[in-house]
């Protein structure tokens, strides 16, 4: 059977409604679906209020997006991090789905969002430890504005970002639109994602989310 026509008010509506269902996932995420459960001790990622971008920081601008292309690795200099990228969807309750516990050196993409380098907000997930060890996001609080985050995609180019601010925040009273919505149209924006604050053992997990956002400056092969 032939698919009924839609009217572009109807396309509106359901890219809308699917926004929106993709926030509250994040919402979901942010509050609790990147827990990880320590053993005898927590890192103190996190525990520091916003970094927010000092006034001294000198930005570049913004390089307009390039074509989409997948990522497959992401470097962090500042951190040390060299690592593989793997595309990941929605739980089963929404939420961006991490990479699994027994791949800590792992970042996941949310696929069904934005590819980095491309316009829009491109969405990165990782661990900030395992019950034994550090993960690919430990020192994710460590960032500081003017940092670069390079992403290698899988069209042979490089996606250079800068990072522009770097927030902690609580997960009581979460703002998935603060954390993971467009700071400024038409451009490529990449979030990473991590647990921080401390962690409570008594609900076992963390308190709050290490939230990077840095946006296109550069390119190369």
């Amino acid at each position: 059977m032939a698919e009924r026509e839609r009217s572009p008010g109807t396309g509106r509506l359901l890219t809308g409604v699917a926004w929106m269902v993709l926030l509250l996932g994040l919402w979901l995420w942010g509050r609790e679906v990147t827990d990880l459960r320590l053993g005898t001790s927590a890192p103190t990622t996190g525990d520091i209020a916003a970094v927010g971008r000092p006034p001294e920081v000198r930005l570049p601008p913004a390089l307009k997006p390039l074509g989409n292309a997948r990522p497959q690795r992401v470097d962090i200099p500042s951190m040390g991090v060299q690592a593989p990228v793997v595309a990941r969807g929605l739980d089963g309750r929404g939420a961006i789905d991490p990479p699994p516990f027994d791949q800590p050196g792992v970042v996941g993409w949310y696929a069904a969002g934005a590819q980095p380098g491309a316009v829009g907000t491109a969405l990165m997930v990782g661990h900030v430890d395992t019950r034994t060890r550090p993960a690919v996001f430990y020192r994710l609080s460590s960032v500081k504005p003017g940092d670069t985050v390079r992403v290698m995609r899988d069209d042979g180019t490089v996606a250079e970002f800068t990072v522009d601010d770097v927030q902690v925040l609580p997960r009581d009273h979460f703002d998935a639109q603060q954390a993971y919505g467009v700071r400024k149209s038409g451009r490529a924006e990449l979030r990473l994602i991590t647990c921080g604050g401390t962690f409570d053992r008594t609900s076992d997990s963390y308190t709050a989310n290490v939230v990077v956002s840095a946006y296109l400056t550069g390119s190369g092969l």
